[in-house]
């Protein structure tokens, strides 16, 4: 492949600090040295306000509107810094759809997504539960996942986080989970730990619903009924990967925490970890690597990362929103896209 890759990069909410964080990554060092075209996916007279806001704060080294690329997607909507609402929820929809539409026509390679909110998209009319669903609605995409991959500053270690469930309530997940989906999550993860990290033998960490999993079925008895079971089925048919598991929710999370800030500890981690739901991922990924999770949808038929966090309505103007988990989505996009298209 001679040409650049290129990836299209999407404003989010432009009530919140997707401008901001666009700006500012655009500008950054690490983002420059990528060698990737990147395509910005916003209304340009959104980005060009915040530009001209965000200069008045002379500390901020931010990408001038005029030297991007824009594909511009002005939908006419009044946009309150500030407050997410209908318009913001209709302009946000617009951005992704566009994009999905231009990556599914061979213009990008990869989407890098700005957080939207969930709630203007409902007052706006479009009910979905995240960005996720769109995109594999778009593409046709029956099975995907949610993978939360962050690199620790400290160690190099890589945190790979798959959830079974994603975005209902708790009350439903035990229904929602059964041996057919958790199946499925493992062939997408093992899929993706190959494909994507370039890893040919793995080891998985594999979370019990229940806490303790169970207790011998003392506290919920799905780990005795069937989780087990379809590990132990799992591990005879892959002799290439070690799954470790299901391991009791609480303590799982302690040797990753110990392979993220300890050079010496780092072999304690797994390549990849299986969360039974939402809060019992998001909850250790985030309080380990908040500034460099990335949000990565596998299983599409292109890549989409990104970052780890919402649209921050409360800072949205302010100069003071971090740009570091959108500069780690575009990074991890460029690579994910550098080992699907590039030949070695």
């Amino acid at each position: 492949m001679n040409q650049p890759l290129k990836l299209a990069l999407t404003l989010g909410d432009p009530a919140g600090i997707g401008a901001e964080i666009v700006l500012k990554a655009l500008a950054h060092p690490q983002v420059l040295d990528l060698p990737v075209k990147l395509t910005v996916v916003a209304d340009r007279r959104q980005v060009v306000e915040t530009f001209s806001l965000l200069k008045n704060f002379s500390n901020l080294a931010l990408a001038d509107p005029d030297e991007i690329d824009i594909i511009d997607t002005n939908t006419g909507e009044a946009i309150t810094l500030g407050q997410g609402d209908a318009h913001s929820g209709t302009a946000s929809f617009t951005y992704l759809d566009t994009a999905i539409s231009h990556t599914l026509a061979g213009s990008f390679d990869a989407i890098v997504t700005a957080p939207i909110a969930k709630s203007a998209w409902k007052l706006a009319g479009h009910i979905y539960p995240g960005q996720t669903e769109l995109l594999a609605e778009r593409s046709q995409t029956k099975q995907f996942g949610m993978l939360f991959v962050g690199k620790s500053p400290y160690t190099g270690w890589q945190l790979r986080t798959l959830l079974a469930t994603v975005h209902i309530p708790l009350a439903q997940v035990a229904q929602v989970l059964t041996p057919q989906l958790v199946e499925a999550k493992l062939e997408l993860l093992w899929r993706s730990i190959q494909h994507d990290f370039g890893l040919t033998t793995a080891r998985i960490a594999i979370a019990g619903l229940n806490p303790h999993s169970g207790e011998q079925g003392q506290l919920g008895t799905e780990e005795q009924e069937w989780l087990s079971p379809l590990i132990q089925s799992w591990q005879t048919r892959y002799p290439n990967l070690q799954l470790d598991g299901p391991i009791p929710p609480d303590t799982m999370w302690v040797k990753p925490a110990q392979a993220w800030f300890d050079r010496t500890q780092v072999h304690l981690g797994h390549d990849a970890y299986l969360a039974m739901y939402h809060d019992q991922g998001l909850i250790p990924v985030k309080l380990l690597a908040f500034e460099q999770a990335v949000n990565t949808t596998i299983g599409l038929p292109f890549i989409r990362t990104s970052p780890d966090h919402g649209t921050a309505f409360d800072i949205a103007g302010k100069g003071i929103a971090n740009p570091a988990s959108l500069i780690a989505a575009i990074t991890l996009a460029a690579e994910l896209a550098q080992k699907r298209y590039v030949a070695p």
